[in-house]
């Protein structure tokens, strides 16, 4: 069967590896929206799944074909959830660099200093958190059954970064029962445990059942 090509709702190259890695036994190929031309949607819902619909609606729409969104981000408990959808931009937006993946870096280095100072206001405060992943694959932009899966890892956050793998949230994610931080991990074992691996494995369930793959 000739790989189904499935526009990926993401410019994140990390994220795109991730869930390629994820689907290696389908036959479906994994292509980036910017390779497309397609501009970033609107994500302006308090949930991550209604987001992922967004996105997912919006790739699927300007590709003319079939599309899968990711809406991640880490909610910790004292925090009331927060930073949830927008996890991405927590620290606040900053300008865009020549480089995409600097841009990246910065960008997730603000959003962890600010995630680290809004624990520090909270002395004592319980550390628990989840990586939280919701996925939506969409066969055509006005597919009336969305293939939606979400997957959560537990953890808690730490008081300093550890680690230089990964990318987001994973140098502050201590896996307890690794002793590690998720940054710490290397990459196939991260992979295997992650939010993303949990919620892929219901999304694969339903690419087989209902698209047939």
């Amino acid at each position: 069967m000739p790989a189904l090509q499935l526009v990926l709702a993401s410019n994140n190259a990390k994220k795109l590896a991730e869930l390629q890695a994820l689907l290696t036994d389908l036959p479906l190929a994994l292509l980036p929206q910017r390779a497309l031309g397609i501009s970033e949607a609107e994500e302006p819902h308090a949930s991550f799944i209604e987001n992922a619909l967004a996105k997912a609606r919006h790739a699927a729409a300007a590709s003319g074909g079939p599309a899968l969104a990711d809406d991640s981000g880490v909610c910790v408990d004292a925090l009331g959830g927060a930073p949830g959808v927008i996890s991405a931009h927590y620290g606040g937006l900053i300008e865009p660099l020549p480089d995409r993946e600097a841009t990246r870096r910065l960008q997730d280095a603000r959003n962890n200093e600010r995630l680290l100072a809004d624990l520090a206001a909270l002395p004592g405060a319980p550390r628990r958190a989840f990586f939280i992943s919701t996925l939506v694959a969409l066969r055509h932009a006005a597919d009336p059954q969305p293939l939606v899966a979400v997957g959560r890892w537990p953890g808690l956050i730490l008081d300093a970064p550890r680690g230089e793998q990964g990318f987001g949230y994973d140098p502050l994610m201590f896996i307890p029962e690794l002793g590690r931080s998720v940054a710490e991990l290397d990459a196939v074992t991260k992979n295997g445990l992650s939010h993303r691996a949990r919620a892929m494995v219901s999304l694969r369930e339903q690419l087989r059942e209902v698209w047939g793959l």
